[in-house]
Formats: C-alpha cells, structure tokens, sequence
C-alpha cells in the first residue's frame, strides 16, 4: 500500500489533535481527582510531595483508559468537521477516491490506538490501581509518624478514630483515640500526651500514652446511651494494628486484580484459596469482558465518529467537543451499569459490557454506509 499526501495530511491531524487531547482530559482528570482520591485514600493526611508525586503517576496509566478514546473520538469529530465543512473532503471525492480509502489512516491510527488500549486495559491500569490502594500501608510501615497530623483525623485504621492536636516528630499531643463497634463508639480515650514506638521487623506499631483517661459508653436497649464510665489509666500503651489494615487491602477486588488473577480464578473457582461466590465469579468475569471489550473503543468511535463529524460541518472547537461528550456519555452509561449489576449473573453483566461496541459499530456501519454513498 502506497501512502498518499492526503493519507499523511489526515493521519498527522487526527494523530497531533488526539495526542493534545489526551494531555489536557488526562491532566483535567488527574489534578481534578487526585486530592479526593487523596483523601479517600489517606484521610486528610499530609504527607512528602514525593509521595504525593508517586500517587499521581499511579492516578496517569488509570486515566489513560478513559482519556485516549474519548480524545480520540474528539479529534475525529473536529478534523472531520473542519475538513467537511471547508470542502477538503468534496475535493478528495472529486479526484476519485472513495470514503473507505480516505478514512484508512484512521482506521489504522486506530487499530494502533486499541493495541495500547489493550495493554493498558489489560495490564498497565490494574496494577496501578492496587498499587494505588497499597501506598497507605506502606506510608504507615516506613513512617508511621507522618500520618499523625495536628489538628485532622486519621480514619484508615479499620475500627478507629484517631484526633491528634500537636505533633513533633514521634512526639504526639491531645490525644483522641475513638474505638468503633460498628457505627457505635465503643469507647474513648483522651490522653496528654503519646510517644511513637516502633520495633523493627515488627508490623503493629505502639503508642506509649501519659495522662490517658478511657470512656466507655453503656448503651441501653433501644441504643442509647445511658451513662459512660471513666477509667483513669495515666499511663498505658496503645497498639495500632496495622496487619489489620492489611488484611483488609488483601480482599478481593476484581477491578484491582491481574488479568492472570482473573482468568485463574474464573477457571479453578477459587482466588487465594478461598471458594470463589456465584455473585463473585460473575464480578470476575464481568470484569474481564470490561478490560477487553473497552480496548475495541477506538476502532468504535472512528467508525461512528467520522459520519458525525462529516455530518455536523462545523470548524468549532465546542460542536465537536460536545458530541465526543454526549457519544463518550452514553457510551460509558452502558459500562456503569453493567458494573453496577456485575454481582448478579441472572443480569448477564458481562454481556452488558459489548452492548455498547454492537451498538455503536452498528450505527456507526450505518451512517458511514449511507455517507459512502453519497
């Protein structure tokens, strides 16, 4: 196959507009998320800019399979219609080349496109969001005294509630320590002063406490409380449990697994030994259709996207970005809900997740049928 001008000219504009297109989504994306994923994650803790920087080069590859077919579907849109509405593409027609031949090199950015759609799908996305879900255990184990912050609460210790009004090194002031029983308090302590101590080796860190006094609520029957008892325990040391926490990051998610992990899985009904669930089995398969039915979103949106763009005509930047929205939209809307229902296979969920590639390879065949023609 001999590439023409025209076959460069096209490819280098759909090519430079998505590679723009996924700088600014992905940067939108990542700055606009990266704080309340932060805070979901750590709880409103400070912590070093390195490791602020590492979170979000996890928080990159996971926007990654968002924002390249939808800067994609963007760039088509807005080529097309620019290239429409200036006659480029009457000219080409006149000269004697069909449709198919002049959408070739974005048919074939595309294929390109799902190939890295693919991997990152695939491989690159699922370890960055478990890795993502690890930096606080391992923030925790290599310094646990930078998740005490003063004046904020540290609520990712599963069970507890911890207010620290002063901080100096290992050196904690005004203590408040909440313990939880489900929704309820079990009890407080209220304590001066603390000490961090901790011996390597050992997972569990220690909180040596001066000046402590515990109240413990005594709820009646219908929940409410009655009366709280103080016991004045001056001096006494606290264990956090930190293997706590990492049992919790060791359950199963099937977002958060390898494609290895899934297919495992699914075949030998069983995931870190434990029997795998009929709801959970259908989590894991959902899941895997995900992964490799939004790889193919690129190759769907250049064929629905070029008659879109040839049919809208219009130069402007914010035509084409507001259909890429609405198409990206309705699109995603087929793969929220079949997340939503993953855990019911009467719902077939993972079929759910190709509903969108049938439906929009459908029209999209359609429309550029009916635009050949012309």
């Amino acid at each position: 196959m001999i590439l023409r001008i025209f076959d460069r000219y096209i490819g280098r504009q759909v090519g430079l507009a998505t590679l723009t297109g996924v700088v600014v989504l992905s940067g939108v994306m990542v700055l606009g998320n990266v704080y309340k994923k932060l805070d979901q994650l750590l709880g409103g803790t400070d912590l070093p800019l390195a490791f602020v920087l590492k979170f979000i080069g996890l928080v990159i590859p996971f926007s990654l399979t968002f924002t390249i077919p939808w800067a994609f579907l963007t760039s088509i849109l807005l080529v097309f219609g620019r290239m429409s509405a200036d006659n480029e593409l009457v000219s080409l027609r006149m000269t004697g080349w069909s449709m198919p031949r002049i959408c070739l090199p974005v048919f074939l950015l595309a294929a390109i496109l799902s190939a890295v759609c693919f991997w990152v799908n695939v491989d690159v996305a699922p370890t960055a969001k478990n890795r993502m879900k690890t930096l606080f255990y391992e923030q925790a184990t290599e310094d646990p005294a930078s998740l005490f912050q003063a004046g904020k609460v540290l609520e990712r210790f599963p069970g507890f509630r911890i207010y620290t009004g002063k901080r100096e090194g290992n050196h904690l002031e005004d203590l408040h320590i909440v313990r939880l029983d489900g929704l309820r308090t079990a009890s407080t302590i209220r304590a001066k002063s603390g000490e961090l101590v901790i011996d390597p080796g050992v997972v569990d860190f220690q909180l040596q406490l001066d000046g402590a006094v515990m109240e413990s609520p005594d709820y009646g029957e219908d929940g409410s409380i009655r009366g709280s008892m103080f016991t004045e325990l001056k001096s006494t040391v606290f264990v956090f449990p930190l293997s706590k926490l990492k049992e919790k990051l060791e359950r199963v998610n099937a977002s958060m697994m390898s494609t290895d992990e899934l297919w495992t899985a699914v075949g030998a009904g069983e995931s870190n030994g434990v029997p795998v669930e009929p709801s959970l089995k259908s989590e894991f398969v959902t899941e895997l259709n995900k992964r490799y039915s939004f790889s193919l979103a690129c190759l769907t949106f250049a064929l629905v996207g070029i008659p879109l763009g040839v049919t809208a005509q219009r130069r402007e930047t914010s035509v084409g970005f507001a259909l890429s929205l609405v198409t990206a939209l309705v699109y995603m809307g087929f793969i929220i809900f079949g997340d939503i229902v993953s855990g019911d296979p009467g719902k077939y969920p993972q079929l759910l997740m190709w509903l969108p590639n049938v439906l929009f390879l459908g029209i999209g065949s359609v429309l550029f049928y009916r635009l050949s023609r012309k």
